[in-house]
């Protein structure tokens, strides 16, 4: 499988999922400049956590109007599966390639430690590497991940399963406590209609080795290597 990852100025985790694909497919994916307006052949694009841009303005606005995302755009309409996490889910989400929004965290503050998150489905080429009611330990790190959508929006995401982690206690319990950032229906990553984008919020990539604190990551990774292969 070949991926590759865009870098946008002021992104800082390319080289974490770089790491963690490679690890999980034997083959470095290609990192590509944000100016770039082409992509090379690629069974999957990464948009990575960081501060693209500083983040300023608005979390990933400016980076959605990178060169590179047109590109980005064309192929995802033409079925190549992206991936975005952190400030790569915002910029998909400001990109229009998902619906909603990512807000400052309900508590202003930034949040950077291990959560909790529920698989809701195992049927998508991200999450076929795990059981679906499947608990798994992973970092987050944002001070912008609230995740928003007007009731109507939320309830067609539930409907078609397009919910694809939620924040949850250890045993796998929806709690309020257990939102890190104050999300909507404590979502922490979603689909597109055709289950070919993923957006979320926490930091699989961070989570692929037991001496850095947890392996449950690697599933995300050895999932999406076994569907593309």
């Amino acid at each position: 499988m070949q991926a590759a990852v865009i870098v946008f100025p002021g992104s800082n985790r390319e080289r974490d999922v770089a790491v963690a694909l490679e690890q999980a497919s034997g083959r470095a994916p290609k990192l590509i400049w944000h100016k770039d307006t082409e992509l090379p052949d690629c069974d999957l694009i990464v948009l990575p956590g960081g501060f693209a841009y500083g983040d300023y303005l608005r979390t990933g606005a400016m980076a959605a109007h990178s060169p590179v995302m047109a590109e980005v755009k064309r192929k995802a309409a033409k079925g190549v599966p992206v991936l975005g996490i952190c400030n790569g889910f915002q910029v998909l989400t400001e990109a229009g390639l998902l619906p909603g929004a990512l807000m400052r965290n309900a508590s202003l503050k930034f949040v950077c430690r291990n959560v909790h998150l529920k698989v809701e489905t195992s049927q998508s080429i991200f999450t076929a590497g795990y059981e679906q009611g499947q608990v798994l330990r992973v970092p987050v790190a944002h001070g912008e991940g609230n995740y928003f959508a007007d009731a109507e929006t939320l309830d067609r995401l539930e409907a078609r399963g397009q919910v694809a982690f939620r924040y949850v206690t250890p045993d796998g319990k929806t709690e309020a406590a257990d939102n890190p950032n104050g999300s909507a229906r404590n979502i922490a990553g979603i689909f597109n209609e055709a289950k070919t984008v993923l957006g979320l919020m926490p930091h699989p990539e961070n989570a692929i080795e037991a001496a850095i604190g947890g392996t449950d990551g690697k599933g995300l990774f050895c999932g999406l290597v076994a569907a593309l292969a």
